[in-house]
């Protein structure tokens, strides 16, 4: 096998790869015990974690950092499949990862595509998941309210979505996929103030050939102008049901994020143990951004889930 390219080598180590049914995924891991899989969203790559891993590694865990289908060194094993990021798409990709590392049971963690992906998964599979940690809470989408309008404050944040539904949008993020993750990176942590070289660690994984493809899909399957892939259907019909979470849970928010803030679900969407935590500072991507603060967040998930009740 040829060493990966310079742009995804790791500190963390060498990069591996895991076959599923559709991917073959690019994936980091650090750490031995307990495993917790970190899942990062759009228009990010594994470098979201680089100081959560090492942090949760020292705490004894092992930590798998994948790269989301279409992200980086993760491509599909079939030309002809869909290029879809549907939520059903994403969990599937996790049970896939687990089953290719023989992992049983997990904690898994996630902001933005990522927390959809980790949600998804735990409403699906929730006799393999652990626990689950989500930036922005319940994210599990009915695609059946997608064309209700929302509070201008919150329109007007995911105009990308809207730009992304045609094919100038399409065309624009092909020709301008760094400047526009850059400015969504801006706009999404406004109080993140991101150093170039912080940035240019990720922008090389979105020259995926699939990306474009499969950013776009998710959008315009998200807001009902194309269909899903066939083989999720059922998935989809499950989740489009907006089904309690019953793993234990720790929903993350970050303080600064725009337009967000009337999303946030309650514990009404959660079972047994739902844990809630708001990081000061912090916007869209709070792995990133306070790496302390997430890998608390997730540590502090294990300790409850471990805690044995009184009497």
């Amino acid at each position: 096998m040829e060493p990966p390219s310079p742009q995804f080598r790791s500190p963390w180590g060498a990069l591996r790869f895991a076959s599923t049914d559709e991917l073959r995924i690019g994936y980091y891991e650090l750490g031995r015990g307990p495993e917790i899989v970190l899942l990062h969203g759009f228009p990010y790559d594994v470098n979201a974690y680089a100081e959560v891993a090492p942090r949760l590694a020292a705490a004894g865990h092992r930590a798998v950092v994948p790269f989301m289908r279409g992200c980086g060194p993760t491509t599909y094993r079939d030309k002809s499949v869909v290029r879809s990021a549907e939520q059903a798409a994403l969990a599937a990709d996790v049970l896939g990862l687990l089953d290719a590392l023989e992992i049983e049971r997990a904690v898994i963690a996630g902001f933005d595509w990522g927390a959809r992906a980790a949600c998804s998964f735990a409403a699906l599979w929730p006799d393999r998941c652990a626990g689950l940690v989500a930036v922005g809470g319940y994210l599990i989408q009915d695609r059946t309210t997608a064309s209700r309008p929302a509070h201008p404050d919150v329109e007007s944040v995911l105009w990308y979505q809207y730009y992304f539904l045609t094919d100038r949008g399409r065309d624009g993020l092909s020709q301008y996929r760094r400047e526009l993750a850059r400015k969504l990176w801006h706009e999404w942590s406004p109080a993140w103030d991101v150093d170039d070289d912080v940035f240019d660690r990720s922008v090389d994984a979105f020259d995926n050939p699939d990306w474009v493809d499969t950013v776009v899909h998710n959008y315009r399957y998200r807001h009902g102008v194309v269909p899903g892939d066939p083989r999720y259907s059922d998935l989809s019909k499950r989740l489009a049901r907006l089904p309690t979470i019953e793993v234990p849970a720790m929903s993350v928010f970050g303080s600064t994020q725009r337009g967000h803030a009337s999303q946030r679900r309650g514990s009404e969407s959660f079972g047994t143990i739902s844990l809630q935590r708001v990081v000061d500072g912090a916007g869209h991507n709070v792995p990133q951004e306070q790496p302390a603060a997430f890998a608390n967040a997730v540590l502090d998930l294990v300790r409850a889930c471990n805690a044995k009740p009184d009497g």
